[in-house]
């Protein structure tokens, strides 16, 4: 059958539809780019905040008219709004044949070959959020670079007030550690040149499997790997970064020197009502101890404005740990208000006005720092990543340690060299611009 694939949401989420998509291909289906040409649509849909929410339906909607005007037989809804309002889905979007939550893709070639015998009766795969599906070793990026991401566990335990991940994604679980390394290698084989850790916590890595925190020892094999130049760690929770990751972010060349720490408020109230397990002076602490251990650490946070009951003098604590942090990259969120979530039901909800002038008050903050941060680079040399060009202007475009894909800057390098997405090469940086960095060829990379 040809099918049209949708991934929405995350970069963990993306993960789960390219399993999705590689057992499809074993199964002999065909992918197509044109939803018009599509026998089957499947939408991997998101659920975290309202704005997803949003997308998903509209996308389901919007996909759902190609089964009366084009040749759409099956439209599949997995994912996160599956599994969370698969009630709702059956009841107001008729069109959706079949429904399969977050644990339940590994049905998705069997739940096609029975839909398209039982004709339109949505029929739903829902296991329980618990269940662990073996994760394909043999799966395909679809970035469209040369990184891939690596989801190395499922689920999450800390029930955040504000998050509805561990009611559509249940407890923690990790994935084996032979099963990561086999998924790596077929990634880096297939040219993967970036490896990118995620998990709802990267942290936490095999303490349920192993009985302690295991992500050291993944990254220590993960650099065995000798095709593979970057390891890049994204979620990491402040108050569970150890000594033994600290150490092995400075000794292992191939983790980059970058992390990504969400904590999300600053005052130590906001932070208790939130159901995080840390405080401002122990985030403070951590911090300090990464930047004299590590000097050229690049750190990545997010914080969200507007939570119920943040007063004037919690988010002037903000705006003050911001000024005080200096975070070389840092993303804003307003409180979104989820239904089934503990803060949903929290006195002194805020107006969405306040909480997108506070939001904008914080990214304003945040980027003369950026500014600075990036006007400070000038002089350096870095080695960096070709992830295309712009043929029009004569540059290529690439990025360093510093930045992941998609949430962080870029480099433009002028070269007379031939080069290619994937190259390394070594620029000299020579001029900052906004966010972004301008760099010239110092060295090729054999």
């Amino acid at each position: 059958m040809k099918i049209y694939f949708v991934s929405l949401g995350c970069d963990k989420n993306l993960v789960d539809s390219e399993m999705m998509i590689a057992s499809l291909q074993k199964a002999g289906h065909q992918l197509v780019d044109d939803e018009s040409a599509a026998e089957i649509i499947v939408v991997n849909t998101c659920c975290f905040i309202g704005d997803a929410k949003e997308e998903s339906i509209n996308t389901l909607l919007t996909m759902a008219e190609y089964k009366e005007t084009a040749e759409c037989r099956l439209l599949i809804a997995t994912g996160c709004l599956a599994q969370r309002y698969h009630m709702e889905i059956k009841e107001e979007i008729p069109e959706v044949d079949i429904i399969i939550g977050t644990m339940g893709y590994e049905a998705l070639t069997e739940a096609i070959e029975q839909g398209l015998k039982k004709g339109s009766t949505a029929k739903e795969y829902l296991k329980s959020i618990d269940y662990l599906p073996q994760p394909l070793t043999d799966r395909n990026s679809m970035s469209g670079g040369y990184f891939a991401y690596l989801k190395i566990a499922e689920g999450c335990d800390k029930h955040c007030s504000y998050c509805i991940i561990p009611k559509v994604r249940g407890k923690y679980r990790s994935v084996p550690i032979e099963n990561l390394l086999a998924q790596a290698e077929h990634l880096v084989g297939n040219g993967a040149k970036e490896l990118i850790l995620v998990a709802q916590e990267t942290t936490l890595y095999g303490k349920d499997l192993y009985g302690k925190k295991s992500l050291p020892l993944l990254l220590e094999k993960l650099s065995a790997l000798t095709e593979l130049k970057w390891i890049r760690i994204l979620y990491c929770y402040p108050e569970e970064i150890t000594e033994e990751l600290i150490d092995v972010l400075k000794r292992l060349p191939k983790v980059c020197n970058y992390l990504d720490i969400p904590v999300q408020h600053a005052s130590d109230r906001i932070l208790k009502k939130m159901g995080r397990h840390t405080s401002r002076q122990e985030i403070t602490e951590m911090i300090a101890r990464l930047r004299e251990r590590i000097p050229d650490i690049a750190l990545r946070t997010t914080l969200i404005t507007g939570f119920p009951g943040e007063t004037e003098e919690d988010f002037a604590e903000l705006k003050e740990f911001v000024r005080q942090m200096r975070f070389e990259r840092l993303g804003v969120f307003t409180y979104s208000q989820e239904e089934d979530t503990a803060a949903a039901d929290f006195e002194g909800q805020i107006a969405e006005e306040v909480k997108e002038e506070r939001k904008s008050e914080i990214m304003e903050l945040q980027q003369e720092i950026a500014f600075e941060k990036s006007s400070s680079q000038v002089g350096r040399t870095l080695e960096v990543m070709i992830e295309g060009n712009l043929p029009d202007e004569g540059v290529y475009i690439a990025r360093t340690y510093m930045d992941a894909p998609d949430v962080d800057g870029y480099v433009f390098v002028e070269s007379e060299w031939n080069l290619e997405s994937g190259d390394f090469i070594t620029v000299k940086i020579v001029d900052a611009r906004g966010y972004d960095l301008i760099g010239e060829v110092a060295e090729m990379e054999d």
